[in-house]
């Protein structure tokens, strides 16, 4: 039996998810791998816990009980208030650690390059280290032992598709072009069925697809990570920068408060309305799509072919079609769960054991 030990940014909802998740999955990890996680260290934002021994499961579901009520780690009983994260892997590091880095902030970058620089594994679902400049893109991912799946598809395998089968085949990527959105997929297809968009967006942050403030799924920008990702990964050498983002709103509307925005979305609905009507004429829908071709990225709402992969998209689903010189006539299309946190969670945790020797 091998232990793993983890060290863990961020406890919100990807991160518990996944912490359930490989309590869930201790006994079959053990006879399927002969693997055996041990969790060391996690980190909130305010406080970390750190035992050098191992939590135990007890402890471990007190402190995402804890969390869920609100709570810091520093407020637990095993938790303090932490210092930089790069004191935790300093501390908590050893030869077999993995760091998993589930925050959705871009000051992990240092804490990851000292975890990799000292031999650890190292897997994000976190898109902003690998977002920054391509200097430290290059960086994180040179040494061979940091994963990134869940930072582009949640738990769809776009990652692994490109690295592991696309790459190594010498096959030429023509052109990508993804739905990587599961909030602006429920909105798109929600536009397509003839719902008001200020009625989509309303009926989207209730169900918790969006994050408190609309804006921050509406803009693109998290579509144009993801992307840069992919593009990165391809070998090329752009930068965030370089993406040309179509948002969903106008600029005038990027000002004021959540409420001012939620109420001036009614004013969207005749054009997004006008949209799908010029579209549907041409037997094209709409789609939000991240399109990579010809060493160039943009991000926004494009018409596609009904008949296509993705203008057969419903719902919240994520969609990746590779267009290569193997898949030529056909594209080569992922498609699964594109929103909720479990979905990350199973993702991050496939790259937890593809690290494992």
């Amino acid at each position: 039996m091998k232990t793993i030990h983890l060290i863990q940014f961020g406890l919100g909802g990807v991160g518990r998810a996944l912490v359930q998740r490989v309590l869930a999955a201790r006994d079959d990890f053990e006879w399927r791998y002969g693997l055996q996680f041990v969790y060391i260290a996690l980190c909130d934002s305010r406080g970390a816990a750190i035992d050098p021994d191992g939590f135990s499961h007890a402890q471990l579901r007190a402190m995402l009980a804890a969390k869920e009520a609100g709570q810091s780690l520093e407020n637990t009983d095993w938790g303090y208030k932490r210092g930089g994260l790069e004191d935790i892997v300093d501390i908590a590091g050893r030869e077999d650690a993995i760091v998993i880095d589930v925050t959705a902030t871009e000051e992990t970058a240092p804490a990851l390059q000292l975890a990799l620089d000292r031999g650890y594994g190292a897997v994000l679902a976190n898109k902003k280290p690998l977002t920054g400049p391509i200097e430290q893109f290059r960086a994180l991912t040179s040494s061979g032992r940091l994963r990134y799946e869940s930072t582009v598809g949640a738990g769809v395998p776009v990652i692994a598709a490109l690295r592991e089968a696309i790459i190594p085949s010498h096959d030429a990527v023509h052109r990508i072009e993804g739905c990587f959105s599961g909030t602006l997929g429920f909105l798109t297809t929600g536009l397509e069925e003839g719902k008001a968009f200020s009625d989509l967006v309303a009926e989207a942050r209730a169900l918790g697809y969006t994050e408190p403030d609309p804006r921050d799924d509406l803009g693109g920008m998290d579509v144009a990570r993801k992307a840069l990702i992919l593009a990165r990964t391809l070998g090329w050498p752009l930068e965030l920068e370089h993406i040309p983002i179509e948002p969903l709103f106008p600029p005038e509307m990027a000002e004021g408060t959540v409420d001012d925005f939620m109420a001036a979305l009614p004013r969207l609905d005749a054009s997004y309305r006008e949209r799908v009507a010029a579209a549907g004429r041409k037997e094209k829908t709409l789609r939000y799509v991240a399109t990579l071709a010809g060493g160039e990225v943009a991000v926004g709402l494009k018409e596609v072919a009904k008949a296509s992969a993705l203008g057969q998209l419903r719902g919240s689903d994520n969609l990746i079609a590779f267009h290569t010189d193997v898949y030529n006539q056909t594209p080569l299309v992922l498609q699964g769960r594109g929103a909720g946190v479990h979905g990350t969670a199973a993702g991050v945790l496939a790259d937890i054991v593809a690290l494992c020797p």
